[in-house]
């Protein structure tokens, strides 16, 4: 072997981890927001956990982002550690899709499927196929195109890592170290110290793929490396535990537990029934596909095996890592997640949407103080407003880290509405306190406004209820067509206020209102207003953000003022509806309203 093939070995090698990450990363990022939904599904049930894991990891093609992701869910309080387990067993199984996947460069055979089968058929045309997606405007297609990119770059890379050490099989130190690798212990550490300084199981089977084309590698020599493989992956998983809380840390250690008893049952079975039986393939010469049989059939059985016992493994992590007698906090957004940019968008909607619901329900019970004071009640709305400033400060932070990551259109479309709309719902908050402080005003100095006052303010209340619910609804859902209908129903809020305005004026003139009442009435009417203005902030920049618009006043004007209009045309006949739903009670008297 000349020197030359080692710089082509260590090309090869470069290609393929830069396939690899490409390519995980451009599935990581199409799959989405909806890795999450699928990940953070709460579900008692390990074996539904286990195909979860799997699905999540044949997709991403690797079991560190999967397992990384659980910790970060556990720290951040999404998902229990019980949950977590069926989970990181069927990353597993899953990561072996790649080992599959990389065999294919093995195939032996001279019939036109076979070598269609082959990697150095096949990934000329999807290299080509993927630069013209990846020219495409589309997003969509060009992250289809750095897909196909990046497997066409791990393929090369694993032929050229192939071709380089083939000279090794005339090598007698090359032979001999192989035949070391026997001792199971030896193969173990070797396949773990490798797996752990690259942190990938999957490229380090991919690697040992290419030094079975030598044909000096046999199975005695591959079950140990291979076994040493799936621990050496833990290493990603428990460097990402270190600072998060206790259950996050017993994930990690679940995962290490999981594959040190998988591998240590496996490796007794195996040499115990080889000492009885004298398994005639251990001397005979591995290939690339039987590297994908040894690792799969482990990660199976080894799932199969300890599935059943999930709580003992639940319970010994707990006895690595115990209970202290301090309040275990959850991470409300987990910086972990940053590495898998697609679910740590998800994770700052998620958290978004909690702080607008812990707004709507402030601002619905600062509303009932009015009508009836509660000392209790008004201490929560305070440290609801508290907890909503933290959510605003944490979220702020996190969506400047993950702006500066890789995103794709949706992504980052997300982004820029969650920008726009958390100093939104903090106002929102803001004004429940306000409200509660108004309310507090008027049984201390017990001001109470007459029947026919009240049933005014209260259809002034139920249509700021109605925006509220509508627009917290339409954040939730990410509904364009329920954002829409904000606008016209904040039109007829300011409709409503300043009729009430009117009729204060009227009963200040006549005499019949003190200045007193007028001054709270006065503060309702605002923080009231003000709330539903920032329910119309964050509509509009839901449904300009979609639009890829930024000019607000041009939309808007656009929507009141248009003529003949699709947009325009539909916010008037909105707009009549709603006047209809919320009028005033009839023959009501202006020198009524206030006692």
């Amino acid at each position: 072997m000349t020197i030359f093939n080692v710089f082509s070995l260590l090309g090869g090698l470069a290609l393929f981890l830069f396939g690899m990450d490409i390519m995980g990363k451009a599935l990581e990022k199409q799959a989405g927001g909806q890795l999450q939904k699928i990940l953070s599904k709460l579900t008692d049930n390990p074996l539904k956990g286990f195909f979860l894991g799997l699905c999540v990891t044949a997709v991403i093609q690797s079991s560190s982002a999967t397992t990384v992701m659980v910790v970060g869910f556990v720290n951040s309080g999404i998902m229990e550690l019980h949950q977590a387990i069926g989970v990181i067993m069927g990353s597993n199984v899953g990561t072996t899709v790649t080992s599959w996947i990389l065999s294919l460069s093995g195939l032996q055979g001279d019939s036109l499927l076979i070598n269609l089968l082959k990697p150095t058929s096949f990934s000329p045309l999807l290299a080509f196929i993927g630069i013209l997606l990846y020219m495409c405007k589309s997003e969509k297609k060009k992250g289809v195109g750095t897909i196909l990119i990046g497997f066409a770059v791990l393929m090369t890379g694993m032929t050229t890592m192939s071709n380089a050490v083939l000279p090794l099989q005339n090598e007698a130190w090359f032979t001999s170290l192989f035949t070391r690798f026997s001792n199971p212990l030896l193969g173990v550490l070797v396949g773990a110290l490798v797996t752990g300084i690259i942190q990938s199981s999957s490229a380090s089977v991919g690697i040992l793929q290419a030094l079975s084309a030598t044909g000096v590698i046999t199975y005695g020599s591959a079950i140990p490396i291979i076994m040493g493989q799936n621990i050496g992956t833990c290493v990603t998983a428990l460097i990402s535990s270190v600072g998060a809380n206790k259950n996050a840390r017993r994930a990690a250690m679940v995962h290490l537990y999981f594959n040190i008893i998988g591998v240590t049952i496996f490796l007794v079975g195996f040499y115990g029934l080889n000492t009885v039986c004298h398994f005639a393939f251990v001397n005979t010469t591995i290939e690339a596909w039987g590297i994908a049989v040894v690792h799969s059939v482990f990660n199976i059985v080894a799932t199969l095996v300890l599935l059943p016992f999930a709580n003992l493994l639940e319970k010994l992590a707990i006895l690595t890592i115990p209970d202290s007698p301090e309040k275990e906090s959850f991470a409300l957004l987990d910086d972990r997640l940053l590495n898998t940019p697609a679910v740590a968008v998800e994770r700052a909607r998620s958290a978004t949407a909690e702080m607008a619901e812990l707004a709507r329900v402030g601002v619905m019970q600062a509303m009932s103080l009015t009508h009836d004071w509660n000392d209790t009640l008004a201490q929560k709305i305070r440290e609801e407003e508290t907890q909503v400033d933290r959510y605003e400060d944490a979220l702020g932070t996190y969506l400047v880290k993950l702006s500066s990551r890789e995103l794709n259109h949706a992504d980052s479309q997300s982004v820029n509405t969650l920008l726009h709309t958390i100093s939104d719902f903090e106002r929102i908050s803001d004004h429940s306190v306000n409200l509660m402080e108004s309310a507090e005003e008027m049984h201390t100095k017990d001001i109470q406004f007459s029947q026919d006052a009240r049933d005014e303010l209260q259809v002034l209340e139920d249509a700021v209820q109605d925006i509220l619910n509508r627009t917290t609804d339409a954040f939730r859902k990410g509904d364009l067509h329920l954002a829409s209908k904000v606008e016209p129903l904040e039109a007829v809020v300011n409709e409503l206020v300043r009729a009430i305005k009117a009729h204060h004026i009227a009963r200040l003139q006549a005499g019949s209102c003190s200045i007193e009442y007028g001054f709270v009435l006065d503060d309702l009417l605002t923080n009231y207003e003000r709330v539903c203005d920032h329910c119309s902030n964050v509509a509009v920049a839901q449904i300009e953000v979609a639009q890829d618009s930024f000019d607000t006043h041009a939309y808007l004007n656009e929507l009141r003022h248009g003529n003949d209009t699709k947009e325009s045309e539909e916010f008037h006949r909105r707009l009549d509806r709603y006047r209809e739903r919320y009028l005033f009670p009839e023959n009501q008297s202006a020198e009524d309203f206030d006692k």
